[in-house]
């Protein structure tokens, strides 16, 4: 078995998908775009969550200086109601 190991350094992403449902998923990764792509292409590597529906939008980003830091944050944010998400997405204080 192959096994991953993971820098310090490594930058992690936590973000936030509007589904055409208008539904939200929260997730973190340590390479957006590829991840972006997996949901898009409805891979096996997709989050099954995704599969359901038939589009979504990136609404929100943020990056985490490492792993830990960024699984916090998704728990952090997937916590919140869908009127705080709302909230976050927009910028509004």
């Amino acid at each position: 078995m192959n096994k991953r190991r993971f820098s310090n350094s490594e930058v992690y992403t936590v973000y936030v998908l509007r589904t055409s449902s208008n539904t939200f998923y929260i997730g973190q990764t340590n390479n957006l775009e590829k991840r972006l792509k997996q949901h898009k292409n409805k891979t096996s590597k997709s989050a099954k969550y995704m599969r359901c529906f038939s589009s979504f939008e990136l609404v929100y980003s943020e990056n985490c200086s490492n792993l830990s830091q960024a699984l916090k944050r998704e728990i952090e944010l997937k916590k919140l109601s869908h009127a705080e998400k709302e909230v976050l997405i927009n910028g509004i204080n």
